[in-house]
Formats: structure tokens, C-alpha cells, sequence
């Protein structure tokens, strides 16, 4: 599995396929059926490269494209996510799921960037904090020190030292979330509303719901229970 895949995807599978505290029924071929672990070793190893940019060391721009902004969003998510994941639980086949879907993350912005019709591809600046953090992030998994990764020779031989992905909540939130519509308890639909809506636009999407209308015909609505970000739930007789 190392000669075919390499170390870190063979750890990276170990870690993958079942928390640390619990047995692993180890297959050899068990890493190929999960491709993504393979790519998010060798996107790892090639974000010790820089190109020869100066927008490699500029901040990220504000107007990012619909595209760009869902890639930035994924990596904050991701680093949250990792670092919850380290608080306490040690459940790394989490953390490492996370990181892959990230990955695919990438691996879809550029399949995008690459159509004829597709808008312009992710700024080097984001390209680069992307890479920069996935460095981090697989540093707790990899043999290789993030301070040899980073290739910082102050840092070299204090891993330890070196800093952690850094998580920016607001960046890390979805702009659009799913809200369940519930009649009477029963899930009769969802409708998707801005993160921040407040109960009375989530209401009327919810109300000009077609299933929701018919679960509600003919009856009148004599309570709404409504829990932001969650649900809303119609009580009608």
C-alpha cells in the first residue's frame, strides 16, 4: 500500500477508516475505494510548492465569484470542523472526511474554471490560503514537520510551534440554509432562505410552498412554532 499509494495516504487510510480507540479490519485494497485519500495526500504535498507570483502573498480579494466565495466557505467549514474534532473527541476519520471534501471542493472549482462558459477561476490569493491551510491541517497526520512543509527553516524541528489553521466564523457560514417546514409535526417541506432570515420571510416561502399549501387547505393555522435556523412548524385544525 506505501509503494502504491505512498506513507501518508496509507496514514491517512489507517486514521480514514476507523477512530484511533477501535479496532481496524485492515484491507489492502480498502484505500481504493476512497480515491480522494490518495489526491488529498498528493494536494497536500503540492501546496509546499509557491508559484512564481506576487499575488501568492496578497490578501485574498472581497468580490470573489460565486465559485471562489463556495471554495472559501468550504475551507473555513473545514478548519472548524478539524478543530472541533480536536478538542476533546479524537475522532480523526472526521476530520480527515473533512478534509477530503474539501479537496473535492478543489478539484470541482478547476473541472469549472476549465469550461468554456465558466467564469474566471479562483484568484492565486485564495489559491494560496487554500493550500497554506491544507499544509496545516495535515500536519497533525503526516510525518513530515509543518515547519519542513512550510518550508521554514526558523521553524524546523518545532513542529509543535508552528501555527494552526485559523478559522474566520463569518466566512465559515453558509449565505443560503435549508429550513424543514413542518404541518401539524409531519415534514411536509423545505424551502431555502437567507442565513439571517428572520420568522417572517422564512413564513411566507414556507407558505408558498406547494405541498405546504395543500397540507394546509382548508384548515386554519392557530399556532407557528418557529426555531431560527432549524424549522417552522405549522399547527393547524
Amino acid at each position: 500500500m506505501v509503494a502504491r499509494y505512498g506513507a501518508d495516504a496509507a496514514r491517512l487510510y489507517s486514521l480514514f477508516a476507523a477512530p484511533p480507540d477501535r479496532d481496524l479490519d485492515w484491507q489492502d485494497s480498502g484505500i481504493g475505494r476512497y480515491p480522494a485519500l490518495p489526491g488529498a495526500a498528493c494536494t497536500a504535498r503540492d501546496a509546499q510548492r509557491e508559484p512564481d507570483s506576487a499575488d501568492w502573498r496578497r490578501p485574498v480579494p472581497q468580490d470573489l465569484s460565486t465559485q471562489a466565495r463556495q471554495v472559501q466557505r468550504k475551507l473555513h467549514q473545514t478548519i472548524k470542523r478539524v478543530t472541533d474534532d480536536f478538542k476533546g473527541r479524537w475522532h480523526f476519520n472526521t476530520s480527515i472526511a473533512a478534509i477530503m471534501e474539501l479537496v473535492n471542493e478543489l478539484y470541482g472549482a478547476e473541472e469549472h474554471a476549465g469550461r468554456p462558459s465558466a467564469p474566471a477561476s479562483i484568484p492565486l490569493p485564495l489559491l494560496a490560503e487554500v493550500q497554506r491551510s491544507l499544509v496545516l491541517l495535515f500536519g497533525a497526520f503526516r510525518a513530515v514537520p509543518r515547519a519542513r512543509a512550510l518550508a521554514d527553516p526558523r521553524r524546523e524541528g518545532k513542529s509543535l510551534a508552528c501555527p494552526v489553521a485559523e478559522v474566520r466564523p463569518a466566512l465559515a457560514q453558509e449565505e443560503e440554509i435549508e429550513i424543514p417546514v413542518q404541518v401539524n409535526g409531519k415534514l411536509r417541506g423545505r424551502v431555502l432562505v437567507p442565513a439571517d432570515a428572520d420568522r417572517s420571510l422564512v413564513e411566507a416561502r414556507a407558505l408558498a410552498d406547494e405541498k405546504v399549501q395543500s397540507a394546509i387547505a382548508g384548515k386554519k393555522i392557530v399556532n407557528i412554532v418557529f426555531v431560527p435556523g432549524k424549522l417552522i412548524n405549522f399547527v393547524v385544525r
